[in-house]
């Protein structure tokens, strides 16, 4: 290929142009006419389309290139990022043996250079996965040093998010989030390697959910999204990106626009055999936001396909057992995964679901337990989203304990962290509870409005089950049980009430227009009704969209 071709290449490769450039590149490659740089380039632009094998088929040419040139660092370079495309996809094997090549080239040219530090790497990698984070901390502080020597950005990136990483594991939380934080400013700034950029997105805001830093995850979270959305051609990242920002979307209560992007993210996974668990982890949370919009059939077999996935499917197939009145079978799954789960931090979802589930199964002591271990991980993690749940389980247990004076405090907490951190049929479970114990007081005016307040916040949602229950707490027939609609029903009924068409419903809920003609026919026949106009009145009379938008 002509000069001036390369060149456009290389344009097209620094504007994230990733479909155009690796066309480009690779014709240039044909040709006989790419330098060792711009087989790099076409490496790289074919990880952003998510051509794995010709990722690494690209960097293997550039690492052969490489050393015939006699530049055994930039070869070393090559090798390690194959490894860690190979490890990344759980060919471990493979990647040990591409490391261990870069280690003997670098032994044999004594050069002292950076990629000595990105060696580092798959050891403090090895040492996560042992659950050994201080020897992690250990070996991401030798690689940090290195890359501040060398002045390499890309290396201290991903050498400080780890140590970050590692502080974390450690419970030594805040150090570790200002020490992300710090990471991620180069990484917004646009300083990074696109590959390097992409792999710390991810982690930090997985590291940011597993300490429960909501807060921070949905601001980096915006940002990735920003990222990903300036690169529509890019494939790479992109499922991650999709499951993050569908996990936020649960948790601020836009159930039908996460359910979208969790599938999406499922679909995207399905593709790479080798991302079967990230897979699993989007089809676990399509089982949670069916759960939570009373599709109990759809959720078990959402929590089904994620186990298969090799995705635990609790605490939530243990919160469907409860939702559908198996309360023993609920209380023996959580009890199991407890068992089995050693880590604190992975214990939070579990504990706050086990605190429920045994109240629900009268053993207040099991509830009890389950409910101080979760305050006394509250108590060193400082995070909001725990010390809500820890409030919540302990409010709770108090309530079934006939102390609703100390439950009504805590539940209060609870509340108002739930609506602080913009989580709002949390916050509505807290105050269904903060309800019952004003109730127990005799406080039966405040119950009622509190009951008032979590029922519209639970129609809004679409959270029909919940709202159900509420009609009952307030002594009324839930319009719901009287009819029978199901949780897909009434998002099909609110839509029909907000004047759109079945198609414009099967596009916004992704069904087919069949599917939404088979649930308005449904809908129809249950609340006797023969006309789009009469169940819009129907919904508006019973309270199904009063003041509730659409969406």
């Amino acid at each position: 290929m002509p000069r001036a071709g390369v060149g456009r290449a290389r344009v097209l490769f620094e504007s994230r142009a990733w479909r155009e450039a690796y066309a480009s590149l690779a014709a240039a490659d044909a040709a006989g006419g790419l330098s060792r740089d711009d087989l790099e380039r076409l490496a790289v632009s074919a990880f952003m389309l998510g051509q794995d094998e010709e990722y690494v088929a690209g960097l293997e040419q550039a690492h052969h290139e490489h050393l015939e040139a006699g530049d055994v660092p930039r070869a070393v370079r090559c090798a390690f990022w194959i490894g860690l495309n190979l490890m990344a996809h759980g060919a471990v094997g493979p990647a040990r043996g591409w490391f261990g090549r870069a280690e003997r080239l670098l032994d044999a040219d004594r050069a002292d250079c950076v990629e000595r530090g990105y060696l580092v790497i798959p050891s403090v990698i090895e040492h996560v996965v042992g659950d050994d984070p201080n020897a992690a901390l250990g070996a991401a502080t030798e690689a940090a040093g290195i890359a501040a020597r060398f002045r390499d950005r890309d290396l201290l990136a991903l050498a400080v998010h780890e140590q970050g990483h590692a502080l974390i594991r450690l419970g030594r939380v805040e150090e570790g989030l200002r020490l992300l934080d710090e990471t991620m400013v180069s990484v917004v700034a646009g300083e990074l390697s696109p590959v390097t950029t992409g792999i710390v997105y991810c982690n930090t805001i997985a590291f940011c959910q597993s300490v429960f830093e909501l807060r921070r995850a949905r601001e980096w979270t915006e940002h990735l999204t920003r990222w990903c959305d300036e690169q529509p051609e890019m494939v790479a990242h992109t499922g991650v990106c999709l499951v993050h920002r569908a996990e936020i979307m649960e948790l601020q209560g836009a159930w039908p626009d996460a359910l979208v992007e969790a599938r999406r993210a499922a679909d995207r996974f399905a593709v790479r055999t080798a991302e079967q668990r990230s897979r699993g982890r989007a089809l676990y949370l399509e089982g949670d936001l069916h759960r939570l919009q009373g599709e109990l059939d759809a959720a078990e077999a959402a929590y089904r396909a994620a186990s298969m996935c090799g995705r635990e499917p609790q605490p939530g197939l243990a919160r469907l057992r409860l939702e559908q009145g198996s309360v023993s079978a609920a209380a023996a799954a959580i009890r199991r995964a407890l068992g089995e789960t050693a880590h604190r931090l992975d214990r939070v979802v579990l504990l706050a679901a086990a605190a429920e589930i045994e109240v629900a199964t009268g053993d207040l002591d099991a509830a009890s337990d389950a409910a101080h271990e979760l305050h006394e991980i509250a108590a060193t993690q400082q995070s909001e989203a725990i010390g809500a749940m820890s409030a919540r389980a302990r409010g709770e247990v108090a309530l079934a304990r006939g102390d609703a004076a100390d439950a009504l405090v805590l539940l209060r907490d609870a509340a108002r962290a739930w609506q602080a951190l913009d989580a709002p049929y949390e916050g509505a479970r807290a105050r269904v509870l903060i309800a019952l114990a004003c109730r127990a007081l005799g406080d039966g005016d405040t119950a009622a409005l509190e009951l008032d307040v979590a029922r519209e916040a639970f129609v809004r949602l679409g959270a029909v089950r919940d709202a159900a229950r509420i009609e009952g707490l307030m002594g009324t027939v839930p319009a719901l049980e009287r009819h029978g609609l199901s949780g897909r029903e009434l998002q099909v009924l609110r839509r029909v009430a907000a004047g759109e068409t079945n198609k414009a419903i099967a596009a916004e809920l992704v069904l087919s227009e069949r599917t939404v003609d088979r649930h308005v026919s449904n809908i129809f026949a249950k609340l006797r009704v023969s006309s789009r106009a009469a169940a819009t009145a129907f919904a508006y009379e019973h309270g199904l969209v009063r003041d509730t938008p659409a969406g």
